[in-house]
């Protein structure tokens, strides 16, 4: 089976859900990408930048402190060491040079955490690129020293008072510019969201994740790990850790979305409690109402605030090649708690949720060999930890 097919389709998720404004600016887009990735200059640029500039390839860290106190056998795919201190970076590279490759002259892009804005504003400084990058007001407040690093990089970023002031919010926005400005502008989508081809381009380029893991355990290990874990919001990093996986049917993977305050409150778990429903021009599992409308999301990590999710995990999730559990904020901060105080690793709250799961799955898997995605560092959420009363420090 070719996923996506050549409609954009992972089974019944996926495809081109939009006005007709946007069908032009998709295809050349569709178009480029499919040259792109068979010119040998774009595939040499991507891949020498991925080395020499972020950092490339990140290490696979055995975890044997946290491996003690859990029971398991953790290894952590340690990509908040990555310039910029996030996965991030591998999906901007791939897409600004792809810009570069089309002929565009500005960047635009959404953030929520902050991360994939900062990543943004790397790549356009690095290649000359002018950038503007929309932000949910109530991410700006949050995530004040990422909006610090944004304009210190020369980027132009525009808080965005619509809506619940968060990363869906922004992503409308950012869709909106590029309607209007797709002669000379690229819209840089930050996760395996949206309409085809961003879903696929978006995994492509995060991909590395997993193929480094892949050679990295067998070397350490001389086997396949029994678990794949790592958080899931829109869903770039968990995509990227688990597609040279998928066909190893032995190895489970499990993504672990945003519960909020708690399952039964609001939150953003899409896979978990959602239901399959069109967003933002793809179909997928989304949070919405008994009318079909839209949610609005909540979790302590900005980069997980978002009421839908990739296609390909809506996919991963029907033919059950993925498990998707729920971690809630207090969860999120005991995972952060422990991870940095275990290892020395102060990871950022997006990834907390994935370490904050290891407890639950500690109890049925003793001993399990398990990779998680360690898909950033906390330096950007060491405000919201100190200002959160759930756990004490």
């Amino acid at each position: 089976m070719k996923i996506p097919n050549d409609k954009g389709y992972y089974g019944e998720f996926g495809g081109k859900f939009i006005p007709e404004t946007l069908s032009a600016c998709l295809e050349e887009l569709e178009i480029a990408y499919a040259k792109a990735k068979k010119n040998k200059n774009f595939v040499n640029d991507v891949n020498f930048y991925l080395k020499e500039y972020a950092g490339r390839p990140t290490l696979l860290y055995s975890a044997k402190n946290l491996s003690k106190v859990l029971g398991l056998n953790i290894y952590l795919k340690r990509e908040d060491l990555l310039h910029t201190g996030a996965h991030k970076i591998n999906n901007a590279l791939g897409q600004v040079f792809l810009a570069k490759f089309m002929g565009k002259k500005r960047i635009i892009a959404e953030t929520g955490a902050g991360q994939h804005g900062v990543a943004v504003a790397t790549v356009s400084s690095l290649l000359g690129f002018k950038c503007d990058i929309y932000m949910g007001a109530e991410d700006v407040k949050r995530q004040s020293m990422n909006v610090f690093r944004m304009k210190i990089l020369g980027a132009n970023v525009i808080p965005v008072v619509t809506g619940a002031k968060t990363l869906k919010d922004a992503c409308n926005e950012a869709f909106r510019d590029w309607v209007t400005n797709v002669r000379d502008s690229y819209y840089l989508l930050g996760s395996v969201v949206g309409p085809h081809p961003y879903p696929m381009m978006v995994r492509d380029f995060q991909a590395v994740i997993g193929k480094e893991s892949r050679t990295q355990i067998l070397k350490k290990e001389k086997k396949l790990p029994d678990y794949l874990v790592a958080c899931v919001g829109g869903g770039s990093n968990a995509m990227g850790l688990f597609h040279f996986f998928f066909n190893d049917t032995r190895v489970k993977f499990i993504g672990v979305e945003a519960a909020g305050f708690g399952l039964n409150s609001l939150n953003s778990a899409s896979l978990s409690i959602g239901k399959p429903g069109v967003f933002q021009g793809a179909n997928s599992y989304i949070l919405q109402d008994k009318y079909g409308q839209i949610k609005n999301a909540h979790s302590i990590a900005p980069g997980l605030d978002y009421p839908g999710v990739g296609p390909e995990h809506s996919f991963y999730k029907k033919i059950k090649r993925a498990q998707y559990v729920s971690v809630n904020d207090k969860q999120a901060v005991a995972g952060f708690n422990l991870l940095s105080k275990t290892e020395g690793i102060i990871p950022a709250l997006e990834s907390a949720h994935a370490i904050g799961y290891l407890k639950e799955l500690a109890k049925k898997q003793k001993n399990s060999l398990v990779v998680v995605c360690l898909s950033g560092r906390g330096d950007k959420d060491l405000d919201i930890v100190r200002n959160y009363n759930g756990i004490k420090l």
